[in-house]
Protein backbone atom coordinates (compact mmCIF):
# COMPACT_ATOMS: atom_id res chain seq x y z
CA UNK A 1 0.00 0.00 0.00
CA UNK A 2 1.52 3.38 -0.94
CA UNK A 3 2.09 5.63 2.01
CA UNK A 4 3.74 8.99 2.54
CA UNK A 5 3.68 10.96 5.77
CA UNK A 6 5.63 13.58 7.64
CA UNK A 7 7.65 12.13 10.50
CA UNK A 8 9.38 13.78 13.43
CA UNK A 9 10.19 13.42 17.11
CA UNK A 10 7.11 15.48 17.91
CA UNK A 11 4.17 17.20 16.27
CA UNK A 12 4.19 19.93 13.69
CA UNK A 13 1.14 18.70 11.77
CA UNK A 14 2.44 18.91 8.21
CA UNK A 15 0.41 16.19 6.50
CA UNK A 16 1.39 15.16 3.00
CA UNK A 17 -1.26 14.27 0.46
CA UNK A 18 -0.11 11.03 -1.16
CA UNK A 19 -2.87 8.55 -1.79
CA UNK A 20 -2.77 5.92 0.93
CA UNK A 21 -0.96 8.06 3.51
CA UNK A 22 -3.78 7.93 6.05
CA UNK A 23 -4.63 4.27 5.51
CA UNK A 24 -0.92 3.55 5.69
CA UNK A 25 -0.83 4.90 9.24
CA UNK A 26 -3.99 2.97 10.08
CA UNK A 27 -2.53 -0.32 8.89
CA UNK A 28 0.79 0.40 10.65
CA UNK A 29 -0.90 0.60 14.05
CA UNK A 30 0.03 -2.07 16.61
CA UNK A 31 -1.23 -2.30 20.22
CA UNK A 32 1.11 -1.70 23.11
CA UNK A 33 3.34 1.25 22.27
CA UNK A 34 1.35 2.97 19.51
CA UNK A 35 -1.20 5.77 19.70
CA UNK A 36 -3.56 6.18 16.76
CA UNK A 37 -5.91 9.14 16.36
CA UNK A 38 -7.88 10.09 13.25
CA UNK A 39 -10.13 13.13 12.95
CA UNK A 40 -12.00 14.82 10.07
CA UNK A 41 -8.91 17.00 9.51
CA UNK A 42 -5.86 14.74 10.01
CA UNK A 43 -4.49 11.32 10.99
CA UNK A 44 -1.81 10.71 13.62
CA UNK A 45 0.25 7.66 14.53
CA UNK A 46 2.70 7.97 17.42
CA UNK A 47 5.17 5.33 18.56
CA UNK A 48 7.22 4.73 21.70
CA UNK A 49 7.41 6.71 24.93
CA UNK A 50 10.05 9.40 25.20
CA UNK A 51 8.76 10.61 28.57
CA UNK A 52 5.51 10.18 30.52
CA UNK A 53 3.60 13.17 31.84
CA UNK A 54 4.22 13.14 35.61
CA UNK A 55 1.37 12.41 38.02
CA UNK A 56 0.65 14.97 40.73
CA UNK A 57 -2.23 17.02 42.13
CA UNK A 58 -2.17 19.59 39.31
CA UNK A 59 -4.63 19.40 36.39
CA UNK A 60 -3.31 17.50 33.35
CA UNK A 61 -3.07 20.72 31.31
CA UNK A 62 -0.68 22.32 33.80
CA UNK A 63 1.56 19.25 33.89
CA UNK A 64 1.55 18.94 30.11
CA UNK A 65 2.31 22.64 29.62
CA UNK A 66 5.31 22.44 31.95
CA UNK A 67 6.65 19.27 30.33
CA UNK A 68 6.29 20.58 26.78
CA UNK A 69 7.96 23.87 27.75
CA UNK A 70 10.90 21.86 29.12
CA UNK A 71 11.07 19.82 25.92
CA UNK A 72 10.95 22.97 23.83
CA UNK A 73 13.69 24.69 25.82
CA UNK A 74 15.79 21.56 25.36
CA UNK A 75 15.49 21.85 21.59
CA UNK A 76 12.53 19.54 20.97
CA UNK A 77 10.36 22.24 19.41
CA UNK A 78 8.00 19.79 17.76
CA UNK A 79 7.10 17.83 20.91
CA UNK A 80 3.51 16.88 21.60
CA UNK A 81 1.58 14.90 24.18
CA UNK A 82 -0.88 12.17 23.27
CA UNK A 83 -3.08 9.94 25.41
CA UNK A 84 -6.25 9.57 27.44
CA UNK A 85 -7.88 11.17 30.46
CA UNK A 86 -10.39 9.09 32.48
CA UNK A 87 -13.97 9.96 33.38
CA UNK A 88 -12.97 10.42 37.04
CA UNK A 89 -10.94 13.61 37.11
CA UNK A 90 -9.12 12.42 40.25
CA UNK A 91 -7.86 9.24 38.53
CA UNK A 92 -4.46 9.22 36.77
CA UNK A 93 -4.37 10.42 33.17
CA UNK A 94 -2.24 8.39 30.76
CA UNK A 95 -0.35 10.99 28.73
CA UNK A 96 3.09 10.79 27.16
CA UNK A 97 5.51 12.46 24.77
CA UNK A 98 6.09 9.81 22.08
CA UNK A 99 9.39 9.06 20.37
CA UNK A 100 8.05 9.52 16.86
CA UNK A 101 4.91 11.00 15.33
CA UNK A 102 3.67 10.54 11.78
CA UNK A 103 0.95 12.68 10.23
CA UNK A 104 -1.28 12.22 7.21
CA UNK A 105 -4.45 13.82 5.84
CA UNK A 106 -7.87 12.78 7.10
CA UNK A 107 -8.97 9.21 6.47
CA UNK A 108 -12.09 10.47 4.69
CA UNK A 109 -9.84 12.15 2.07
CA UNK A 110 -8.00 8.90 1.32
CA UNK A 111 -9.62 6.90 -1.50
CA UNK A 112 -8.17 3.69 -0.08
CA UNK A 113 -10.35 3.91 3.03
CA UNK A 114 -13.33 3.09 0.81
CA UNK A 115 -11.89 -0.36 0.11
CA UNK A 116 -13.59 -3.05 2.21
CA UNK A 117 -11.77 -3.67 5.49
CA UNK A 118 -10.78 -7.27 6.11
CA UNK A 119 -13.36 -9.20 8.08
CA UNK A 120 -12.53 -9.87 11.71
CA UNK A 121 -12.10 -13.62 11.98
CA UNK A 122 -14.25 -14.93 14.85
CA UNK A 123 -12.16 -16.40 17.67
CA UNK A 124 -12.05 -20.16 18.10
CA UNK A 125 -15.16 -21.12 20.04
CA UNK A 126 -16.74 -17.72 19.42
CA UNK A 127 -17.42 -15.06 22.04
CA UNK A 128 -18.88 -15.48 25.51
CA UNK A 129 -20.99 -12.39 26.21
CA UNK A 130 -21.97 -11.12 29.67
CA UNK A 131 -24.12 -8.05 30.32
CA UNK A 132 -23.09 -5.83 33.24
CA UNK A 133 -25.73 -4.85 34.27
CA UNK A 134 -28.33 -6.91 32.42
CA UNK A 135 -30.77 -5.06 30.18
CA UNK A 136 -33.50 -5.63 32.81
CA UNK A 137 -31.32 -4.25 35.61
CA UNK A 138 -30.33 -1.27 33.47
CA UNK A 139 -33.97 -0.44 32.73
CA UNK A 140 -34.70 -0.59 36.47
CA UNK A 141 -31.86 1.87 37.13
CA UNK A 142 -33.25 4.24 34.49
CA UNK A 143 -36.71 4.02 36.10
CA UNK A 144 -35.19 4.78 39.50
CA UNK A 145 -33.33 7.80 38.12
CA UNK A 146 -36.51 9.11 36.45
CA UNK A 147 -38.43 8.88 39.73
CA UNK A 148 -35.71 10.78 41.57
CA UNK A 149 -35.55 13.48 38.90
CA UNK A 150 -39.30 13.96 38.99
CA UNK A 151 -38.95 14.39 42.75
CA UNK A 152 -36.49 17.24 42.08
CA UNK A 153 -33.26 15.52 43.20
CA UNK A 154 -31.33 16.31 39.98
CA UNK A 155 -32.03 17.25 36.36
CA UNK A 156 -30.19 14.69 34.20
CA UNK A 157 -27.92 11.69 34.54
CA UNK A 158 -26.14 9.61 31.91
CA UNK A 159 -26.30 5.91 32.76
CA UNK A 160 -24.17 3.32 31.02
CA UNK A 161 -23.96 -0.43 30.76
CA UNK A 162 -21.34 -2.82 29.41
CA UNK A 163 -20.95 -6.00 27.43
CA UNK A 164 -18.02 -8.18 28.44
CA UNK A 165 -16.85 -10.35 25.53
CA UNK A 166 -14.43 -13.17 26.30
CA UNK A 167 -12.87 -15.66 23.90
CA UNK A 168 -10.27 -18.39 23.82
CA UNK A 169 -7.99 -16.19 21.70
CA UNK A 170 -6.93 -12.56 21.97
CA UNK A 171 -8.90 -10.35 19.56
CA UNK A 172 -7.17 -8.86 16.52
CA UNK A 173 -7.16 -5.24 17.71
CA UNK A 174 -5.65 -3.74 14.50
CA UNK A 175 -8.33 -5.47 12.41
CA UNK A 176 -11.09 -4.14 14.69
CA UNK A 177 -9.61 -0.64 14.46
CA UNK A 178 -9.54 -0.80 10.65
CA UNK A 179 -13.19 -1.82 10.54
CA UNK A 180 -14.17 0.94 12.98
CA UNK A 181 -12.34 3.51 10.86
CA UNK A 182 -13.84 2.19 7.63
CA UNK A 183 -17.39 2.37 8.97
CA UNK A 184 -17.10 6.11 9.72
CA UNK A 185 -13.96 7.65 8.16
CA UNK A 186 -15.32 11.16 8.76
CA UNK A 187 -15.51 10.65 12.53
CA UNK A 188 -12.92 10.27 15.26
CA UNK A 189 -11.17 6.89 15.49
CA UNK A 190 -8.63 6.16 18.20
CA UNK A 191 -6.60 3.38 19.81
CA UNK A 192 -4.38 4.17 22.80
CA UNK A 193 -2.84 2.44 25.81
CA UNK A 194 -5.17 2.64 28.82
CA UNK A 195 -3.04 0.78 31.35
CA UNK A 196 -0.63 -2.17 31.54
CA UNK A 197 -1.70 -4.63 28.85
CA UNK A 198 -4.86 -2.63 28.07
CA UNK A 199 -5.95 -0.71 24.98
CA UNK A 200 -8.81 1.77 24.64
CA UNK A 201 -10.14 1.89 21.09
CA UNK A 202 -13.25 3.38 19.58
CA UNK A 203 -14.99 5.47 16.96
CA UNK A 204 -16.35 8.54 18.70
CA UNK A 205 -18.73 10.92 16.91
CA UNK A 206 -18.17 13.67 19.48
CA UNK A 207 -15.47 16.35 19.45
CA UNK A 208 -14.99 17.72 22.96
CA UNK A 209 -12.82 20.61 21.76
CA UNK A 210 -10.11 21.47 19.25
CA UNK A 211 -7.80 24.46 19.02
CA UNK A 212 -5.88 25.44 15.91
CA UNK A 213 -4.14 28.75 16.24
CA UNK A 214 -6.65 31.01 17.96
CA UNK A 215 -9.70 29.14 16.62
CA UNK A 216 -11.67 26.95 19.03
CA UNK A 217 -14.36 24.44 18.03
CA UNK A 218 -16.56 22.24 20.22
CA UNK A 219 -19.25 19.90 18.96
CA UNK A 220 -21.46 18.52 21.75
CA UNK A 221 -23.92 15.76 20.88
CA UNK A 222 -26.98 14.93 22.97
CA UNK A 223 -30.28 13.44 21.93
CA UNK A 224 -30.09 10.26 19.86
CA UNK A 225 -32.11 7.85 17.77
CA UNK A 226 -31.10 4.48 16.26
CA UNK A 227 -30.66 4.33 12.48
CA UNK A 228 -32.85 2.07 10.33
CA UNK A 229 -31.83 0.00 7.32
CA UNK A 230 -35.09 1.10 5.65
CA UNK A 231 -34.51 4.50 4.01
CA UNK A 232 -38.00 5.86 4.62
CA UNK A 233 -37.95 4.79 8.27
CA UNK A 234 -34.44 6.19 8.71
CA UNK A 235 -35.57 9.59 7.42
CA UNK A 236 -38.65 9.46 9.66
CA UNK A 237 -36.50 8.78 12.72
CA UNK A 238 -34.17 11.66 11.88
CA UNK A 239 -37.09 14.04 11.44
CA UNK A 240 -38.70 12.88 14.68
CA UNK A 241 -35.44 13.46 16.55
CA UNK A 242 -35.29 17.06 15.34
CA UNK A 243 -38.83 17.58 16.67
CA UNK A 244 -38.51 15.63 19.93
CA UNK A 245 -39.14 17.91 22.92
CA UNK A 246 -37.39 15.46 25.24
CA UNK A 247 -34.25 15.25 23.08
CA UNK A 248 -34.16 18.97 22.30
CA UNK A 249 -34.31 19.73 26.04
CA UNK A 250 -31.51 17.25 26.72
CA UNK A 251 -29.44 18.84 23.95
CA UNK A 252 -30.03 22.39 25.19
CA UNK A 253 -28.79 21.47 28.67
CA UNK A 254 -25.51 20.24 27.19
CA UNK A 255 -25.00 23.17 24.82
CA UNK A 256 -25.66 25.68 27.60
CA UNK A 257 -23.06 23.95 29.79
CA UNK A 258 -20.46 23.95 26.99
CA UNK A 259 -21.15 27.62 26.28
CA UNK A 260 -20.75 28.52 29.97
CA UNK A 261 -17.47 26.58 30.25
CA UNK A 262 -15.89 28.00 27.08
CA UNK A 263 -17.07 31.62 27.28
CA UNK A 264 -14.50 32.74 29.91
CA UNK A 265 -11.69 31.61 27.61
CA UNK A 266 -12.98 33.14 24.37
CA UNK A 267 -12.90 36.63 22.91
CA UNK A 268 -16.12 35.66 21.17
CA UNK A 269 -18.12 32.47 20.84
CA UNK A 270 -20.71 31.64 18.18
CA UNK A 271 -23.52 29.28 19.22
CA UNK A 272 -26.18 28.29 16.64
CA UNK A 273 -29.76 28.73 17.79
CA UNK A 274 -30.87 25.22 16.82
CA UNK A 275 -29.13 21.86 16.50
CA UNK A 276 -28.54 19.96 13.30
CA UNK A 277 -28.25 16.21 12.72
CA UNK A 278 -25.11 14.09 12.69
CA UNK A 279 -25.24 10.46 11.61
CA UNK A 280 -23.00 7.49 12.21
CA UNK A 281 -23.43 4.00 10.82
CA UNK A 282 -25.78 3.14 13.70
CA UNK A 283 -27.15 6.37 15.22
CA UNK A 284 -28.63 9.82 14.58
CA UNK A 285 -27.51 12.55 17.00
CA UNK A 286 -28.54 16.13 17.64
CA UNK A 287 -25.43 18.25 17.10
CA UNK A 288 -24.37 21.84 17.72
CA UNK A 289 -21.00 23.21 16.60
CA UNK A 290 -19.74 26.08 18.76
CA UNK A 291 -16.83 28.09 17.38
CA UNK A 292 -14.84 31.03 18.64
CA UNK A 293 -11.44 32.62 19.22
CA UNK A 294 -9.36 32.21 22.36
CA UNK A 295 -8.76 35.44 24.24
CA UNK A 296 -5.38 34.26 25.57
CA UNK A 297 -3.07 32.35 23.18
CA UNK A 298 -1.49 30.63 26.19
CA UNK A 299 -4.70 28.64 26.79
CA UNK A 300 -4.12 25.20 25.29
CA UNK A 301 -6.54 22.74 23.77
CA UNK A 302 -6.05 20.47 26.80
CA UNK A 303 -6.85 23.30 29.22
CA UNK A 304 -10.07 23.99 27.31
CA UNK A 305 -10.87 20.26 27.35
CA UNK A 306 -10.31 20.16 31.10
CA UNK A 307 -12.71 23.05 31.59
CA UNK A 308 -15.39 21.13 29.67
CA UNK A 309 -14.84 17.62 31.03
CA UNK A 310 -17.18 16.00 31.85
CA UNK A 311 -20.05 17.63 29.98
CA UNK A 312 -23.69 16.83 30.81
CA UNK A 313 -23.64 14.69 27.63
CA UNK A 314 -21.69 12.00 29.50
CA UNK A 315 -22.35 12.81 33.16
CA UNK A 316 -25.48 14.84 33.88
CA UNK A 317 -26.50 17.92 35.78
CA UNK A 318 -25.82 19.15 38.38
CA UNK A 319 -22.45 17.54 37.69
CA UNK A 320 -21.49 16.63 41.25
CA UNK A 321 -24.85 15.04 42.04
CA UNK A 322 -24.94 13.23 38.70
CA UNK A 323 -21.51 11.74 39.47
CA UNK A 324 -22.84 10.44 42.78
CA UNK A 325 -25.87 8.88 41.11
CA UNK A 326 -23.66 7.21 38.51
CA UNK A 327 -21.60 5.72 41.34
CA UNK A 328 -24.78 4.45 43.00
CA UNK A 329 -26.45 2.95 39.93
CA UNK A 330 -23.61 1.70 37.69
CA UNK A 331 -22.14 -1.63 38.93
CA UNK A 332 -18.74 -1.06 37.26
CA UNK A 333 -15.99 1.52 37.05
CA UNK A 334 -15.99 3.62 33.88
CA UNK A 335 -12.22 3.95 33.65
CA UNK A 336 -11.45 5.83 30.43
CA UNK A 337 -14.97 5.44 29.02
CA UNK A 338 -16.58 8.92 28.81
CA UNK A 339 -13.17 10.42 29.44
CA UNK A 340 -11.26 12.04 26.60
CA UNK A 341 -8.62 11.00 24.10
CA UNK A 342 -6.43 13.12 21.85
CA UNK A 343 -3.29 15.20 21.55
CA UNK A 344 -1.87 18.66 22.29
CA UNK A 345 1.36 20.24 21.09
CA UNK A 346 3.73 22.84 22.49
CA UNK A 347 1.94 25.69 20.70
CA UNK A 348 -1.33 24.78 22.45
CA UNK A 349 -3.02 23.30 19.39
CA UNK A 350 -4.75 19.96 19.75
CA UNK A 351 -7.84 17.82 19.41
CA UNK A 352 -9.70 16.03 22.23
CA UNK A 353 -12.72 13.80 21.72
CA UNK A 354 -15.14 12.23 24.16
CA UNK A 355 -14.27 8.55 24.64
CA UNK A 356 -17.58 6.98 23.63
CA UNK A 357 -18.50 4.19 21.18
CA UNK A 358 -15.45 2.52 22.61
CA UNK A 359 -14.16 -0.65 24.26
CA UNK A 360 -11.21 -1.63 26.39
CA UNK A 361 -9.23 -4.67 25.34
CA UNK A 362 -7.20 -6.70 27.81
CA UNK A 363 -5.93 -10.14 26.94
CA UNK A 364 -8.83 -12.31 25.79
CA UNK A 365 -11.46 -9.85 26.99
CA UNK A 366 -13.18 -6.88 25.40
CA UNK A 367 -15.40 -4.65 27.51
CA UNK A 368 -17.82 -2.59 25.41
CA UNK A 369 -19.53 0.51 26.81
CA UNK A 370 -22.74 2.33 25.89
CA UNK A 371 -24.76 4.97 27.71
CA UNK A 372 -27.87 7.09 27.37
CA UNK A 373 -28.90 10.46 28.75
CA UNK A 374 -31.75 10.09 31.24
CA UNK A 375 -34.08 13.03 31.83
CA UNK A 376 -37.50 13.24 33.52
CA UNK A 377 -39.24 12.36 30.24
CA UNK A 378 -37.12 9.25 29.61
CA UNK A 379 -38.55 5.78 29.06
CA UNK A 380 -36.56 2.85 30.52
CA UNK A 381 -37.38 0.75 27.46
CA UNK A 382 -36.29 3.47 25.03
CA UNK A 383 -33.01 4.17 26.84
CA UNK A 384 -32.19 0.46 27.00
CA UNK A 385 -32.87 0.18 23.27
CA UNK A 386 -30.62 3.21 22.64
CA UNK A 387 -27.69 1.58 24.43
CA UNK A 388 -28.26 -1.62 22.44
CA UNK A 389 -28.10 0.41 19.21
CA UNK A 390 -24.89 2.11 20.34
CA UNK A 391 -23.28 -1.27 21.05
CA UNK A 392 -23.77 -2.07 17.37
CA UNK A 393 -20.87 0.20 16.37
CA UNK A 394 -18.45 -2.20 18.02
CA UNK A 395 -20.37 -5.42 17.54
CA UNK A 396 -20.54 -4.79 13.80
CA UNK A 397 -16.77 -4.23 13.73
CA UNK A 398 -16.35 -7.57 15.47
CA UNK A 399 -18.92 -9.35 13.31
CA UNK A 400 -20.92 -10.25 16.41
CA UNK A 401 -24.69 -10.64 16.41
CA UNK A 402 -26.19 -9.20 19.60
Amino acid sequence: MPSSTSRSSGSGPRPLTAVGAATGLLTAYEPGDHWFFASPTRTLLAHGTRVEVPQDERPPAARVSELLAERRSGGDRAALVVGTVPFDRSAPALLAVPHTVSWAPALREDPLIALPAPACAPPAGGWTVREVPTARQYAASVASAVRRMRAGEFSKVVLARTLELTSADEPDIPAVLRRLAGSDPGGYTFAMPSGPGRTLLGASPELLVSRRGSRVVANPLAGSAPRSSDLAEDVRRASALLDSAKDLHEHTVVVDAVRAALAPYCAHLDVPARPTLVRTATMWHLSTTLSGEVADPAVSALELAGALHPTPAVCGTPTARAREVIGELEPFGRGHYTGMAGWSDASGDGEWVVSIRCAEAQGRRLRLYAGAGVVPGSSPEAETAETAAKFRTFLDALGVEQ
